[in-house]
């Protein structure tokens, strides 16, 4: 069952039963998962390209605090948020053993991140690349030589989502999974919220406070619950 905000189609699903849809999708050809939040929902809103390779993921989560506030507001409760970050981790804990490629990042950064992984994890750093390159096909023939069983596509949004998209055939030996800037965070570079501010769901202050570049962008999502309110409506006078 899936649940719509804003032309999304999210799957109402908690962190234990994502990890278990995707591990099935690891034995289909070109699956792969994305992982909107409110900003990303915006952003796309009007970019065809990028929204098509959102609504076409095999796996949509709900990472941000926004969108299940939405959901309930819409009068359609998703389970629970389930950040990329929390599923990532929960997958490569049951992933003991498989072969993942990690791309994204500066330059030295997946590297970094994929030490630490295996170590923690037991799995199988494959490969890896920055996410700095020009000669796309290159990257690719890279990934296809190292025939990972997972692909962590950290070029931010909407670049990662249309690279899944775009790349789904050629790369169809693995699943692939939007994540944002988690290799700075698994490579030590930046640190994740404390648990206090991740309990009260405030990681996105957290972030600001520690990246004040950050502040445009959140002001950006006063756009965001008014979307939401006209959504609502327009679906009561289609009842």
């Amino acid at each position: 069952m899936s649940v719509n905000v804003l032309g999304v189609d999210f799957d109402n699903v908690t962190l234990s039963q994502a990890v278990s849809r995707a591990l099935a999708l690891l034995d289909r050809p070109g699956g792969y998962v994305v992982t909107p939040n409110a900003e990303i929902l915006l952003n796309t809103a009007h970019d065809a390209h990028a929204r098509l390779a959102l609504t076409s993921a095999d796996l949509i989560l709900p990472d941000g605090v926004s969108v299940v506030r939405a959901a309930k507001k819409l009068g359609r409760p998703l389970k629970e948020r389930v950040t990329g970050f929390d599923f990532a981790e929960a997958l490569m804990a049951a992933c003991n053993g498989k072969r993942f490629y990690l791309l994204g990042a500066k330059e030295g950064v997946a590297r970094a991140a994929g030490r630490r992984l295996s170590r923690k994890y037991g799995i199988v750093i494959a490969g890896t690349q920055n996410g700095f390159y020009k000669d796309e096909a290159a990257v690719l023939e890279h990934i296809r030589e190292c025939s990972p069983d997972v692909l962590f596509v950290c070029l931010g949004s909407p670049r990662q989502e249309i690279f899944m998209l775009d790349n789904k055939s050629a790369l169809g030996g693995c699943l692939m999974i939007g994540l944002g800037g988690c290799l700075d965070i698994w490579s030590g570079k930046l640190k994740r919220a404390p648990k206090p501010f991740i309990a009260l769901r405030l990681e996105w202050l957290y972030r600001m406070l520690r990246q004040p570049s950050r502040f445009g962008r959140v002001l950006k999502l006063r756009r965001f619950y008014p979307a939401v309110n006209r959504q609502r409506k327009a679906e009561k006078k289609k009842c």
